[in-house]
């Protein structure tokens, strides 16, 4: 791999010297990351699309592109989502050449930004601040922008409809799915299941119709999804999964993300949405760790195990709560 990638990015970007170094960083579990320094010393980040990077448990068929909650992953979401992001003036890393089909499987390579604003915000919380006022006004610019269909970006652009009537409807059929599985896998979930699937639909049943179209929204916007560039600026990354949604599903992640979240407000909330996906994103949150570490020797088992236990105990807690947020 490492050889291929010496040759084959410098190529892609039209330079016929093989590369003076390949090194693979911590990405997604969907696609490989690396940083290369090329013939001249400058470096570039190379994603690439494989089966073999992608480290999840097969699934039952392909994605649903009518699911917005579907497996985002692949050089066609990852397109459209840098041309709507770029062309919307947000700070994403400029795409310097994108390979769709090859012989090791989709490649991209874009600019080398800098470090995650996470690694920024341990090491330095100072730097970090103008960091966090800048993704700020980001999210406005995002969560401004509307569309009267909601879905993934390139479904929605291809004229495609969503498979739900609603967002928070949506939501809804992915969470009782996610508790289904969790409860499959783990006695604690299964010993709440019934009370977790009628705190589910009582949270579903009081949203009512949503006004004013569906912002756009990265969906996974967490400080490992933002890089920090020399200037100050955070720059969005793995962003396949960008759609036109209900802003209360980002502020729901970027809730349990951030620390001082309402920092990030953009606009208003609807709390009974709110509500619905605070509990819908704990129950993915457990089932998917669950569903990943599932008879699975896996490096990262440590920190999947506490995401999918964290996420358990708010769920759990929530149970005849009455709702609230």
């Amino acid at each position: 791999m490492l050889r291929s990638l010496s040759y084959a990015v410098p190529a892609l970007v039209g330079d016929g010297r093989p590369a003076r170094a390949v090194r693979e960083l911590r990405g997604g579990t969907r696609k490989g990351v690396w940083r290369v320094v090329l013939a001249d010393g400058s470096r570039v980040v190379a994603y690439r699309w494989h089966p073999d990077h992608d480290r999840w448990p097969a699934g039952q068929g392909p994605p649903d592109p009518a699911d917005p909650f579907s497996p985002a992953s692949g050089p066609g979401l990852f397109a459209a989502a840098h041309a709507l992001l770029t062309g919307a003036g947000v700070r994403v890393p400029a795409l310097y050449a994108l390979e769709e089909e090859g012989g090791g499987g989709a490649l991209a390579v874009v600019e080398d930004v800098g470090p995650t604003l996470e690694q920024v915000m341990e090491a330095d919380p100072g730097r970090a601040a103008p960091v966090l006022e800048h993704l700020a006004s980001v999210l406005g610019v995002l969560h401004g922008r509307t569309h009267p269909v909601f879905g993934k970006v390139a479904h929605v652009a291809g004229g495609g409809a969503p498979a739900a009537a609603s967002c928070h409807e949506a939501v809804l059929v992915r969470a009782l799915a996610d508790l289904e599985e969790a409860a499959r896998l783990d006695a604690r979930v299964g010993a709440a299941r019934s009370a977790l699937e009628e705190e589910l639909c009582a949270r579903a049943a009081r949203i009512g119709p949503r006004p004013g179209g569906y912002a756009l929204v990265h969906g996974e916007l967490g400080p490992d999804h933002v890089l920090v560039a020399a200037d100050g600026q955070g720059a969005l990354i793995d962003f396949e999964g960008l759609m036109w949604f209900d802003h209360e599903w980002e502020h729901a992640f970027l809730r349990l993300r951030f620390a001082d979240h309402r920092r990030l407000a953009t606009r208003p909330v609807d709390a009974h949405r709110m509500g619905l996906y605070v509990l819908a994103l704990d129950l993915s949150l457990v089932a998917g760790p669950l569903r990943y570490l599932a008879g699975r020797a896996v490096s990262d088992r440590g920190v999947m195990a506490g995401i999918a236990e964290r996420a358990l105990g708010r769920a759990l807690a929530s149970v005849g709560c009455g709702g609230g947020w």
